[in-house]
């Protein structure tokens, strides 16, 4: 396709569309990471054609870094995107430049007034031997202690976040039986569960305290 067809988007780009594009580019990060190194995520910009990478993390994959062209594929996208509206992303299957097996996604990323200002594009590689990129996806056994707390309601969570900060301070010896409860506020005020707007009742009437012994412990924390 073309790229003559979308020139006016070069000038028609606004300060208000690159924040838009910037305030994606940490969650780029973030997706790299949790996928691990085998994934690259893009984001390209339509305010250059020419020079339309603006974020790129694992970029070895596709051999392409921070101001590289925009794909044909994603020229095509952004017709698809022009004549319907279309921004659900859709994987596919391609390969890269060196033969690699790529699975990939691409999002039409819009702007003000449903304006479209860039892509956000995943792309796996799926060729690198199956047991390395499945060893990326399994715990680092220095944080397999790591819990996370899954509810339906601020209740739930705050519920499982005390039964595991109860067991944390009933496993160190060094707590004496005065202030279990003080460290095991200590550990959900770090938690950030009073946050919460049900904590201080749940937590007080759980522990078997008063509230203002509970608001009393997170002042001599915040305190210190």
């Amino acid at each position: 396709m073309n790229a003559t067809k979308y020139q006016s988007f070069n000038v028609e780009f606004t300060e208000s569309d690159r924040e838009r594009l910037q305030s994606y580019f940490r969650l780029a990060d973030t997706i790299a990471d949790f996928i691990g190194p085998h994934c690259e995520v893009v984001i390209h910009s339509f305010d250059s054609f020419e020079q339309s990478v603006v974020k790129i993390v694992n970029g070895h994959h596709t051999g392409r870094e921070v101001g590289s062209p925009i794909t044909d594929m994603g020229l095509k996208m952004l017709g698809v995107f022009e004549s319907t509206g279309e921004v659900t992303p859709k994987s596919y299957f391609t390969t890269s430049k060196d033969g690699s097996l790529l699975k990939s996604t691409t999002c039409v990323v819009a702007g003000d007034n449903n304006k479209p200002i860039g892509l956000f594009c995943i792309n796996m590689n799926l060729s690198h031997p199956f047991p390395e990129i499945i060893k990326t996806l399994m715990p680092d056994t220095a944080l397999v202690g790591m819990h996370e707390n899954f509810g339906s309601s601020p209740t739930e969570v705050i519920e499982h976040a005390l039964e595991h900060a109860i067991k944390d301070v009933e496993r160190d010896s060094t707590i004496n039986l005065k202030g279990k409860n003080k460290a095991i506020t200590k550990i959900l005020l770090d938690n950030g569960i009073f946050e919460l707007k049900e904590a201080t009742a749940f937590v007080s009437e759980r522990l078997g305290i008063t509230r203002h012994a509970i608001y009393k412990y997170i002042r001599e924390y915040k305190s210190e």
